[in-house]
C-alpha cells in the first residue's frame, strides 16, 4: 500500500497524544525505577531495578509504582503530540521532491526536540518529585554507614540514651501541591527548573532518534513512482524501538544529570547542585564515570516500548479516522 497523503496537522496532534497515553501507561512503573536508581547516592536503597519494583510494591502497593503517573498522562498527550507532530512538520519543510538529507533528518529532530521542552520540563519536574518520594522514605530504614561502624551493646561503657519517637512521616505529596508551592516561592521559574538540562538532553536524543526510526522504517520497503509503500505496522513498532534503546542509552547521562537538578527533596548526605557543570563534576568527583549511567537499561526499556507504540499508533492514522467520523 502506497504512503497516504500528508495528514494535517490536528490528525497529527491527536496521534502523538494517543501514542503518548498508551505507550506512558505500558512503561511508567520503570520509569519510576529509573528515576529513583538515578537519583539514589551513598548507602544504596535499590540494587536494581527488579529490586526496586518488589521493594515498591512491597512498601507502597502496585499502585506505589504509577506515583506521578497522572502528571505524565495529563501532560504526555501535548508532549508526545508536539514532539511528533514538529518533526513531521520539520521533515515537509526541509524535504526537496520528497527527499529529505540526513542533515535535514537531524535538523528535524533537533527542532522537534527543542519545541517539546515547553511542556517536557515541568512534566518531569513534577514527576520526578512523586516517584522519587518513595526512595526518600525508604531512605530513612537504611542504616547509614556511620550507624553500621557504630559499636554493639557489648561494647559500648555508657549506656546509650532512650530512642526518641520518630517524627511522623510527612503527609502525601501531590502534582497539585507541590506546583502550588512552587508558584508561591519560585514563581513560574520553579516549575521550569532544570530546562537547559532537559534541553541538552532532549535535542541530541531526538537528533539521534527520528534520523535512525525513518531509515529502519524504510529498510525493504519499494517505492511506487514517487511514493514509498507504506510500512506495515510491525515494523514501524519495531522501528520504533531500536531507535528508542539506541538514542535513550546514548542520551543516559544526561538524564542522569537532569533528574538530579530537578530533585527537589535530598536524602541525608546528598548533594545539591548548582547547575549542569558543577552537577557533571560532583557526579564524576563523588561517584565516579559509572554514575552516569544509573538506569541505563531501566531507560532503554521504558524508551524502547514507548516509542515503538507511539510509532505504530502514529502510523495506525487514530486522528485521521477520528477527524474522519467527526468530519
Amino acid at each position: 500500500m502506497a504512503e497516504k497523503k500528508v495528514s494535517s496537522l490536528p490528525a497529527k496532534l491527536i496521534n502523538g497524544g494517543v501514542a503518548g497515553l498508551v505507550g506512558v501507561t505500558c512503561v511508567f512503573p520503570i520509569d519510576l525505577a529509573k528515576t529513583r536508581l538515578q537519583n539514589q547516592q551513598g548507602v544504596p536503597v535499590y540494587k536494581g531495578m527488579m529490586d526496586c519494583l518488589a521493594k515498591t510494591v512491597r512498601s507502597e502497593g502496585y499502585f506505589g509504582c504509577y506515583r506521578g503517573a497522572a502528571v505524565n498522562l495529563t501532560l504526555v498527550t501535548p508532549e508526545k503530540a508536539i514532539k511528533l507532530a514538529a518533526n513531521d512538520v520539520f521533515r515537509q519543510k526541509l524535504s526537496k521532491d520528497g527527499h529529505l538529507p540526513l542533515w535535514g533528518e537531524v535538523l528535524a529532530g533537533c527542532g522537534a526536540g527543542t519545541c517539546q521542552v515547553v511542556v517536557t520540563t515541568p512534566m518531569e519536574m513534577l514527576k520526578i518529585q512523586l516517584q522519587d518520594a518513595g526512595r526518600l522514605a525508604a531512605q530513612r530504614t537504611v542504616p547509614t554507614a556511620a550507624q553500621a561502624a557504630a559499636p554493639g551493646p557489648a561494647q559500648t561503657l555508657v549506656a546509650p540514651p532512650p530512642a526518641r519517637p520518630s517524627p511522623p512521616p510527612p503527609p502525601r505529596a501531590s502534582a497539585t501541591g507541590i506546583t502550588v508551592e512552587l508558584l508561591k516561592t519560585r514563581g513560574l521559574a520553579g516549575l521550569y527548573r532544570g530546562a537547559g538540562a532537559t534541553l541538552v538532553r532532549d535535542v541530541p536524543f531526538s537528533m539521534i532518534y527520528f534520523p535512525l526510526f525513518a531509515n529502519l522504517n524504510a529498510l525493504g520497503r519499494e517505492r511506487v513512482g514517487d511514493v514509498q509503500v507504506r510500512a506495515p505496522f510491525w515494523q514501524s513498532f519495531m522501528a520504533g524501538c531500536g531507535a528508542g534503546s539506541v538514542a535513550a542509552v546514548a542520551v543516559t547521562p544526561l538524564d542522569v544529570i537532569k533528574t538530579r537538578l530537578q530533585t527537589l527533596q535530598k536524602g541525608d548526605g546528598e548533594e545539591t547542585y548548582k547547575g549542569i557543570v558543577d552537577c557533571t563534576r560532583r557526579i564524576m568527583t563523588r561517584e565516579g564515570p559509572s554514575a552516569f549511567l544509573k538506569g541505563a537499561a531501566c531507560r532503554a526499556l521504558v524508551i524502547a516500548p514507548l516509542f515503538g507504540i507511539a510509532q505504530g499508533v502514529y502510523f495506525l492514522g487514530v486522528g485521521e479516522t477520528l477527524l474522519g467520523l467527526l468530519g
